[in-house]
Formats: C-alpha cells, sequence, structure tokens
C-alpha cells in the first residue's frame, strides 16, 4: 500500500512541478454532498458468490466529504487545462437484505472507500459570465476500510484495494477574483480485492455517483 501511495504522490509530484514552470493557478477545494453506490457482484473465495446492494447514506457519520488541489493553466497551447490530485471519502453500506443474503452480521466500507487520483481537467470560460463549466477524469487508488462480520470471524482494517478511475462534470460560479463555489456531478468505479478473516478474500468493483457541492480558493 506504501508503495502506490508513494508512486500517486510522485506522479502528482512531477505533474504540479511541471506545471510550477508555466503561467497558471493554483487553488484548493473543499465539497460534500450525496453520494449513492450501484449494486455490484461480490466474489469469495470461501464461500457461494452474491449480489451486493449498496446505500451510500451521504450524512451519516462519518459524512461523504472531499478535498482537491488543482492546478489551472492560464496561456499558451495549455491554456484551460488543469491537473487536480483529489481526495474523497466515499462509504458504502450493504442493505440488510444483501447481509442475509451472504449470511453476515455487518458489511460496509464506511470509514471510507477512501480514494485517491489524479485527474485532468478542462474549462470553458463563458464571455463576461461568472459561470464556468468544466470536465475531468482521472486514475488512482482506493485503500477502503473493510468492515465485515460473518460466523467465521470479523475483518475490522485498512486495505489497498487497487486502482480506481474517475469522471466528472460541472459548473463554478465566480464569486471574488479568489473564491467560487462549484456545483458537479462525480462517478468513480474502483477495482476492490480485500483479504478477511481465516485467509479468505471479497472481491467486488464499486460504482458510486455523486452530486457534490463546493467552495474553492484560488492563490
Amino acid at each position: 500500500m506504501n508503495r502506490n501511495f508513494a508512486l500517486t504522490a510522485a506522479i502528482a509530484a512531477l505533474c504540479l512541478s511541471t506545471s510550477a514552470a508555466m503561467a497558471g493557478d493554483f487553488e484548493i477545494s473543499g465539497y460534500g454532498g450525496i453520494q449513492s453506490a450501484v449494486g455490484s457482484h461480490v466474489d469469495m473465495s470461501d464461500q457461494p458468490d452474491f449480489h451486493a446492494d449498496w446505500e451510500g447514506k451521504s450524512f451519516s457519520s462519518p459524512p461523504y466529504w472531499g478535498v482537491r488541489g488543482t492546478y489551472w493553466f492560464t496561456d499558451g497551447s495549455w491554456k484551460d487545462l488543469g491537473i487536480s490530485l483529489d481526495y474523497s471519502h466515499d462509504k458504502v453500506y450493504a442493505t440488510k437484505s444483501t447481509m442475509a443474503r451472504a449470511g453476515f452480521s455487518h458489511f460496509e466500507f464506511t470509514d471510507g472507500l477512501n480514494l485517491l487520483t489524479l485527474n485532468a481537467l478542462y474549462r470553458f470560460p463563458i464571455e463576461n459570465s461568472p459561470l464556468v463549466p468544466y470536465i475531468g477524469a482521472g486514475i488512482g487508488i482506493n485503500v477502503p476500510h473493510v468492515e465485515v462480520t460473518r460466523p467465521s470471524g470479523k475483518t475490522f482494517e485498512y486495505q489497498f484495494g487497487g486502482a480506481t478511475l474517475q469522471a466528472q462534470a460541472g459548473v463554478a460560479y465566480r464569486v471574488t477574483d479568489n473564491w467560487s463555489a462549484f456545483l458537479e456531478y462525480k462517478g468513480t468505479y474502483s477495482f476492490i480485492d480485500t483479504d478477511i478473516d481465516h485467509g479468505g478474500t471479497l472481491k467486488t468493483n464499486i460504482m458510486t455517483n455523486a452530486v457534490n457541492f463546493g467552495v474553492s480558493y484560488k492563490f
């Protein structure tokens, strides 16, 4: 897990250091919103596979939230292109019917799916308007907090899950030269491969959908 974090951080540092030599603006953003997840197939190594239905419960503790740092290029051939490093605390709870099918008494990733992605963004400024639409896509890693309780034992720990893909589209509203607010859709697709009690493994691919509202400050 540490090697994957280090690789992602190194790539981000390289991109941001390269961008530092070019004209641009750096902004930091924070956001929250409503996050849900699509049902997924769960592959088990030591018991029958099953289908999981997920709930997001965005405002239950711990809530859904995220932060990102973005560097926007402001001139040259890269004008209006951005590079962002985005962390989001996505989460999913298995429904009661899912746990009954699996024979689990507890099944969730709720102290975060913990997604860290490096993204390319492009914005479309509107002349004489404070509105700035944008789109983006990227790739990164997920580090879920695996919470599984079943008759054979209990798993309750952070693990490296695998790769995550991300796509987003939204619109920012410039309030002042430095402050802006934004509304966006963000979707993620995470490939999760984790260990559970007694040497078992649990694999599933989770797609989340979120409508985010946030604020950004430009330095």
